[in-house]
């Protein structure tokens, strides 16, 4: 069945995105407002998109006028942290995706404890075994409140019990135990159910076909 976008509405869009483009790792950001207090929430409209720079985007939605909290902060201050969401602290994530009044800590609110940052302002999340120390690269106005914000990466905080080999860079991807967005108003996924697919050169495909 198609569906055109051009005759939908934006809420129909809206459903088709995030029912289909699953699963979709979650950004939880920190940043700082202007008065210094911390400012922290979930995105799925988030992934890796470059490798050298490397670069996450994170889309931002709006809130009554402007961009929402996080997209202001990060608009004037240019940094921000992305942690990564587990299991262990998915419920935590979820208090913080209440729509407090600006100048709330979330952070507070869901029990949450910060650690210093290396590179830029916004604290990190302790209890998050990942923290990504962003700088802004981009923010691209999209209209009607929404932005998507383009972070070069500037430092990366891994729980020390997942590093495999520090030298190589290795990390024991299944015990981060991080969660990911599904569709719903409440659904999510465990990313502990993996499946291994190992990718085909082009000679083992060439020699694949000249068997067959």
């Amino acid at each position: 069945m198609l569906f055109d976008c051009a005759s939908l509405s934006p809420e129909n869009t809206y459903k088709l995105l995030v029912s289909t483009v699953v699963p979709r790792p979650i950004a939880w950001v920190t940043t700082l407002d202007e008065n210094g207090t911390p400012n922290a929430a979930p995105y799925s409209f988030f992934n890796a998109m470059s490798g050298s720079p490397p670069v996450v985007a994170i889309g931002i939605g709006p809130k009554r006028e402007g961009l929402k909290d996080t997209g202001e902060n990060i608009r004037r201050a240019r940094e921000f942290v992305v942690n990564l969401v587990t299991d262990r602290t998915a419920e935590a994530m979820n208090v913080t995706a209440i729509d407090f009044p600006a100048g709330v800590n979330e952070l507070a609110e869901a029990g949450l404890t910060t650690a210093k940052s290396s590179h830029v302002a916004p604290p990190r999340i302790a209890e998050s075994p990942v923290a990504v120390e962003c700088r802004l690269h981009t923010l691209i106005e999209l209209g009607q409140g929404r932005a998507v914000v383009l972070g070069e990466v500037l430092a990366f905080h891994i729980d020390d019990a997942c590093v495999l080999d520090p030298a190589r860079c290795y990390i024991d991807t299944p015990r981060l135990g991080l969660i990911g967005r599904m569709h719903g108003a409440g659904g999510y996924l465990r990313t502990t159910d993996r499946l291994e697919m190992p990718r085909i050169s082009l000679a083992a495909w060439q020699q694949r076909g000249a068997a067959e």
